[in-house]
């Protein structure tokens, strides 16, 4: 494209001198103005390929932090909360952050303990345990607190976030993809070559021009037959890969625009380019594979209770509980045969909210009696406090349950554990058929999941996987008792 640009402006310069001349050429001048515009064309938009191409990918990052600007955020100032925006908080700023809110920017937990829903970061489902102190306490702008209130010391500049970082698409300049440059350097071995061709036919023209005649046997000189500059430049154009050279750095963004097309952000043209090369396709299991958020699947009486019994408690303590978990528990009660008119708590009724202290949820009812449900051991010790007694079959069905991979939550009626009720990570529909597609263009699928390995091989049976791998989690140490997942290293 450089030497199309010399081109033209060598074209401008001979049209200005035919303007000047006062001798008659015998090529109309309008001829030469037709071939500059054309070259000035090919220039311009050439480089407006290019370009576009370099910025696609920014504007497409921008406008995802545009999003993640409008996220709300409650600084404490003097002892006053402040509402502001999270583009407005710096380091050292203290945020509030309560249940249901999400967290505006990376930053230390300074005060409070909460649960944290950290799926946009690590894929699991399964809340974390996040509090004050040790090496728990950091939290990462763009997760959601699901209970309780934390006080949030920032320590990232706006921009400059985890998740800031995950999505810049394209640094100050467009990389070229290593096809690219091949290409490229061939394209200029092939430009050389034409210029060694054309720029001696000038010459030739007019310095030569009786042996030129004698040599090619033609009885008009060379002059009169187009090796004007202009048309010389016309001819060079046409014989270099021009078009292909223009459109380098267009094929690339319109690879990356396909991609955005199917909800995929592509980093650069080089990872569309590697993009056809794969044959291995790496899954995350939680939120890929399957829905993310956990759903009741059963229910597991002991004692004396019956299922029914057991799905009308379960339904009845979470008839408060928003969440996906809580919502999944009260359909699944009413698909055991629990009536609709029965869930709805009677008036009075006092509502208790999930918290990472007590790991547990539930309702007091006007009666006196109360309804929890949550994680075994906080239920089991609940349960101690009001001077009941464990089921000897309870610690089996908790363990039967967990070595399949699903999570078990306890449900208790006053001193009486009722039963279990079987929290999984469900399979997202057509799953298997989209594999099957994929298996016939080539490639290998492998499931990636840090939960239990039981899990692991039953979920990438259903879903018709080729493999699965099981990672393993950086441990944390902690003086809780909570059983949580920590976030996944890779």
């Amino acid at each position: 494209m450089f030497v199309v640009e010399i081109g033209a402006v060598l074209t401008l310069l001979f049209i200005i001198q035919a303007a000047v001349s006062t001798s008659a050429s015998q090529v109309p001048i309008s001829y030469f103005i037709a071939l500059d515009l054309w070259l000035f064309l090919t220039v311009l938009f050439a480089n407006f390929a290019t370009a576009l191409a370099e910025t696609r990918g920014k504007a497409q990052a921008e406008s995802l932090r545009r999003t993640r600007s409008e996220t709300p955020a409650y600084r404490l100032r003097a002892g006053r909360l402040e509402e502001v925006t999270s583009t407005e908080l710096r380091p050292g700023d203290e945020v509030v952050v309560t249940a249901g809110q999400v967290i505006p920017s990376d930053g230390e937990i300074i005060q409070g303990i909460a649960s944290v829903d950290e799926s946009a970061i690590t894929g699991e489902s399964a809340p974390v345990i996040r509090e004050a102190g040790g090496d728990r306490s950091g939290v990462t702008g763009g997760t959601r607190v699901i209970s309780d209130r934390i006080v949030v010391k920032i320590t990232a500049l706006p921009g400059r976030t985890f998740l800031d970082r995950m999505i810049t698409i394209e640094g100050a300049s467009r990389q070229k993809t290593p096809n690219e440059i091949a290409l490229t350097l061939a394209l200029a071995g092939l430009s050389l070559a034409f210029l060694i061709v054309v720029i001696p036919l000038w010459p030739m023209a007019w310095n030569a021009e009786q042996y030129m005649m004698g040599y090619l046997g033609i009885s008009e000189p060379l002059k009169s037959l187009g090796t004007d500059v202009p048309t010389l430049v016309a001819l060079l154009v046409c014989l270099i890969p021009t078009t292909i050279g223009a459109l380098l750095a267009a094929i690339g963004i319109a690879g990356m625009d396909r991609a955005l097309q199917a909800n995929i952000i592509a980093k650069s043209g080089k990872a569309v380019e590697t993009a056809g090369d794969i044959d291995t396709v790496l899954l995350d299991k939680t939120g890929t594979i399957t829905v993310g958020n956990r759903h009741a699947t059963g229910f597991e009486p002991v004692a004396n209770y019956s299922q029914l019994r057991l799905a009308l408690l379960a339904g009845l303590a979470s008839t408060s509980d928003e969440t996906p978990e809580g919502k999944s528990i009260v359909l699944a009660a009413k698909t055991v045969g629990v009536a609709a008119k029965d869930l709805i708590a009677p008036f009075g009724t006092e509502f208790i909210a999930f918290s990472a202290q007590t790991r547990m949820s539930g309702v007091d009812l006007p009666d006196g009696g109360c309804l929890r449900k949550g994680a075994p051991d906080a239920l089991i010790a609940f349960v101690q406090e009001k001077g009941g007694t464990v089921p000897a079959k309870l610690q089996q069905s908790i363990d039967s349950i967990a070595s399949k991979g699903a999570t078990p939550l306890v449900v208790a009626e006053g001193a009486k554990i009722a039963g279990v009720i079987i929290l999984e990570d469900v399979l997202k529909p057509a799953m298997s058929g989209r594999f099957d597609r994929l298996r016939r263009m080539g490639l290998r699928t492998v499931m990636i999941t840090g939960d239990n390995p039981l899990t692991a091989a039953a979920i990438a049976k259903q879903a018709g996987v080729d493999d699965s791998s099981h990672r393993r989690r950086r441990s944390r140490s902690s003086t809780t008792c909570a059983r949580s997942r920590p976030r996944a290293s890779w």
